[in-house]
């Protein structure tokens, strides 16, 4: 998908990039993206998952490699006898603290030769759980970014409702001060000076809030990024917006590359190979089986073998099959299948709900965008009437309250234009993360 010549994520990189000549003092989104990524407990945790899978896509887990084991015994022991025999053919044998000993070594291998396909299926298994961790993490990854995205241009936001309070609270301290004037030469009444106290106050203590609101957002924002909550840092107070979106390109983008909806076809594979698997279970199981034994014994009583070694060398075939279990092999079978057919399911709710998140998103952003156009020209005009009105004042032609009014629908109108803007670039960001085009 490209816009005015560049890929769509270039694009993105370069509207949410934030640059200074003051490296040390603003922060880049992406230098906040990268510290996200590099730092968040919840990136670890999915690259780990993602690397357990891979540790677990291997031959031997599989069951392609031979098994073999390796046992050795050594038993002692102390013994009395006492025996006499019959006619007094012999004489009477009494011994005691007799000392015995012997010992086994030995070797065994299995090796499973065929069992149905059984062994092949599970590799593309282990195969397909190694993809669905990196489509987990990737989800991880873009969900952080929107996030940390987000957060980024709301601080923005809320810099640009500080300076525009600012802006506000200027407007009623001239307005004080020269209804404080006019007062004291008796030109003015008092009922105009406290009234303009009294705004004064009110629009201080918008700001106050704001700039409370403000600072939290960034603690917020600090805390997103894993560092010390109360780092310093500035941020160009601009909202800028890509060239307009087609939800066309973004629904057909997000069928092919949304990693959820990826996940959830690879999920179904699993199931496919599940069924697969399940089956393989009823055919028969041909192992080779070898093994080495040695035993050695050494016998303290003055009759029999003193001591001696034996060994052996085994190797042959086994072959298994299950004929009857209670018919739980079919029923495992059949689970498998509805399994598969839930993950089908499941799917097809995960594109119907991402077809209508899209739609949701679209709306959203296009109305923004239609505010802002209309927010702008009404903050044009309140700009203007600010200008008009002040000077009326200042001449004597205008009220205290017509000035208030004119004054309170400027900082309404750019307040208005703020949160239009944040919310198109909002809904921009979420859009592009559900066409998986963030990354």
């Amino acid at each position: 998908m490209k816009l005015v010549g560049l890929p769509l994520s270039l694009l993105f990189i370069f509207s949410l990039g934030v640059f200074s000549a003051d490296a040390q003092e603003t922060l880049r989104l992406e230098d906040a993206i990268q510290q996200g990524l590099q730092n968040q407990f919840s990136i670890q945790i999915a690259k780990k998952r993602e690397k357990i899978a891979e540790n677990d896509n291997t031959l031997g887990n599989a069951g392609f490699l031979p098994t073999i084991n390796g046992t050795t015994t050594k038993n002692y022991a102390v013994s009395g006898l006492n025996q006499e025999f019959f006619g007094g053919l012999r004489a009477p044998l009494n011994q005691s603290g007799v000392r015995s000993n012997s010992g086994n070594a030995g070797v065994t291998m299995a090796w499973t030769l065929y069992d149905g396909k059984g062994m092949f299926i599970l590799k593309d298994r282990f195969a397909e759980l190694q993809q669905l961790g990196a489509q987990q993490t990737e989800t991880s990854i873009e969900n952080l970014i929107a996030l940390i995205s987000n957060i980024y241009y709301d601080i923005i936001r809320q810099e640009l409702r500080v300076n525009n309070f600012k802006k506000g609270l200027e407007i009623s301290n001239d307005r004080l001060k020269l209804a404080k004037d006019r007062y004291e030469v008796g030109q003015g009444s008092k009922v105009d000076y406290y009234s303009a106290q009294v705004d004064y106050n009110e629009d201080k203590a918008l700001l106050l809030a704001q700039e409370q609101s403000f600072l939290n957002t960034k603690i917020s924002f600090n805390a997103l990024l894993v560092r010390a909550m109360q780092t310093e840092f500035k941020v160009l107070p601009v909202i800028d917006l890509l060239p307009k979106l087609s939800l066309t390109e973004l629904r057909d983008l997000a069928l092919k590359q949304n990693p959820t909806l990826l996940a959830a076809i690879v999920s179904k594979r699993i199931s496919d190979l599940d069924i697969k698997n399940t089956q393989s279970l009823q055919m028969p199981q041909i192992d080779l089986l070898a093994g080495y034994n040695m035993n050695q014994v050494e016998n303290g009583a003055g009759f029999g073998v003193q001591r001696g070694t034996s060994n052996a060398l085994s190797y042959g075939l086994r072959a298994t099959i299950n004929i009857f279990d209670g018919y739980n092999q079919k029923r495992r079978v059949q689970n498998a299948k509805i399994n598969a057919e839930i993950a089908q399911l499941q799917v097809d709710d995960l594109k119907n709900s991402l077809n209508a998140s899209l739609e949701r998103a679209y709306v959203t952003y296009e109305n923004a965008l239609n505010l802002i156009n209309l927010e702008s020209e009404n903050y044009t005009i309140a700009k203007q009437n600010i200008d008009i009105a002040f000077d009326r004042f200042k001449v004597g032609i205008a009220t205290s309250y017509e000035l208030r009014e004119v004054q309170r629908n400027a900082v309404a109108a750019e307040t208005r234009l703020i949160e239009a803007k944040f919310a198109a670039k909002s809904a921009e960001i979420e859009l592009i993360r559900l066409s998986g085009g963030i990354l």
